[in-house]
Order: structure tokens, then C-alpha cells, then sequence
């Protein structure tokens, strides 16, 4: 679904889109205040497009508040068609598989597609918990992989957000910046 609304608790398709931040500097700072190096600038703004090819048109992006992910996200958004409305997320700093999850099942109904702009391992864990059944070699490629920076899966589920759980999904698909 793509803006529009439908009643609570429809049985619909949606998409989780998990994209890990782009590749972060190591300044002196703390960890949640590390910027994007050059590399991530330069990558953030590839996953932005290939975002935008695919064609999702997002209902919503929930970002971590760390520096790093908020720059991707100030990149990746400038390339998509239309901007979706943005929601700060300081849970998903250093989230437990457990409070993603937790996270995910409190996200409105009227939310169609979703962009989740955060960190690892949380990111590879939960595209990995979510997927009950794969497109092609796609979970082989992204354990392969290791879910990099600026790497995003697709997962498709159907049904309300509060019923997301461990093997509700399908992995549609995974992107790397170096595909």
C-alpha cells in the first residue's frame, strides 16, 4: 500500500524496507555521534536510488537518532520521488532483535510500506528473524555479505503490524552498494 489508507486490520501486503546506515568515520566522539566517512557519503545517496527504482513508495521512515544515520537518511532521501514522513527513533539505537520487533508491532496500520534507516546487527537480525520463506538465493547472499553498510532487504508481510513476528515475512529482496 502506498498512502491512501486502509481500515485497521485489513489482511494487506506491506514492505519493510532495513537499510543499515552508510559507512561511518571514527572521529574522537561518542559512538552515537560518529558521521558518515567519505565512502558512506558517497554510498548513501546509491541506495537512495536503487530505493527509488524498486519503486516503494514509503508511508513512513522510522531513522535512529544517531548522526551517521540521520546523515544517510538526509541522503537517501533526496533521491526517492516523494518523501515520507520521518520519525526519530532514539529505540532504535542499539536495539535487541526483541525491541525492533517490539518497535515494528507499534507502527499505525495505515502504514503501508515502511523504511527503517538503522544499525547492526539489528538490521541483518531482524531481516534474517522476519524471513519465514525467501525469493531465490537472496538470505544465502545477504549471510553471505554480512549485511554491510549502506545494504537494505526487503521484506513483504501480510497482515496488521501488531501481528509481525519471527517467520511472518518473505525476504523479497537484498542490495548492497557494490551490487
Amino acid at each position: 500500500m502506498s498512502s491512501g489508507g486502509t481500515p485497521p486490520g485489513s489482511p494487506e501486503s506491506r514492505r519493510i524496507v532495513l537499510l543499515r546506515h552508510a559507512k561511518a568515520d571514527w572521529p574522537q566522539v561518542s559512538d552515537h555521534e560518529r558521521p558518515l566517512a567519505d565512502r558512506g557519503r558517497m554510498d548513501a545517496p546509491v541506495a537512495g536510488r536503487r530505493l527509488a527504482q524498486a519503486g516503494i513508495a514509503f508511508d513512513l521512515a522510522l531513522c535512529s537518532t544517531a548522526t551517521r544515520t540521520r546523515e544517510t537518511w538526509k541522503l537517501v532521501v533526496h533521491e526517492l520521488p516523494h518523501r515520507p514522513r520521518t520519525v526519530y527513533e532514539e529505540r532504535l539505537y542499539e536495539a535487541s532483535l526483541g525491541e525492533l520487533i517490539a518497535l515494528l508491532n507499534e507502527v499505525p496500520d495505515e502504514v503501508g510500506d515502511l523504511l527503517v534507516i538503522g544499525h547492526n546487527p539489528g538490521m541483518h537480525a531482524l531481516a534474517d528473524a522476519l524471513a519465514g520463506s525467501v525469493e531465490g538465493d537472496t538470505l544465502s547472499r545477504m549471510n553471505r555479505d554480512g549485511f554491510p553498510t549502506s545494504a537494505y532487504a526487503v521484506v513483504g508481510f501480510t497482515g496488521s503490524w501488531k501481528t509481525l513476528e519471527h517467520g511472518s515475512g518473505r525476504l523479497l529482496d537484498y542490495c548492497t552498494p557494490h551490487d
